[in-house]
């Protein structure tokens, strides 16, 4: 059984609101779903988005795997980052803090002082 987080549609027309769900990849798009992750309303202010974060990342762990749109959202929550490092561990690896925070805190590096322009040749015969 392939299971996926997506969105399913629901609203009236022309005002489209979803829900993130969890569902079998064979059920149709707004068919039976295992359980409701949250709701997205696109044409609201601010994208009101609203998920389960516990229950997101329990079926990430289970192995769901979250169409194109719902990823983006997921994204755009951190719950893909969190996920990653549950299960990688951090995203700096031992050893390179000091790089990273170096990076951070320096100003963009100083540019290089132009180079003097050449002088005339002093062996030149002065004209009277």
């Amino acid at each position: 059984m392939a299971i996926k987080i997506r969105l399913t549609r629901t609203g009236r027309k022309k005002a489209a609101y979803f829900r993130l769900v969890v569902a079998d990849s064979r059920y149709p798009r707004d068919g039976r779903v295992i359980e409701y992750l949250g709701r997205y309303q696109p044409l609201q202010p601010n994208d009101n988005l609203k998920i389960k974060e516990e229950r997101a990342l329990y079926w990430l762990d289970k192995g769901a795997i979250p169409t194109d749109t719902a990823r983006s959202l997921l994204r755009r929550t951190g719950l893909l980052r969190q996920f990653h490092e549950l299960r990688h561990g951090p995203s700096v690896k031992p050893g390179h803090e000091k790089y990273h925070q170096a990076k951070e805190k320096s100003p963009e590096a100083p540019k290089p002082a132009p180079a003097p322009a050449p002088e005339p040749a002093a062996d030149a015969p002065a004209e009277s």
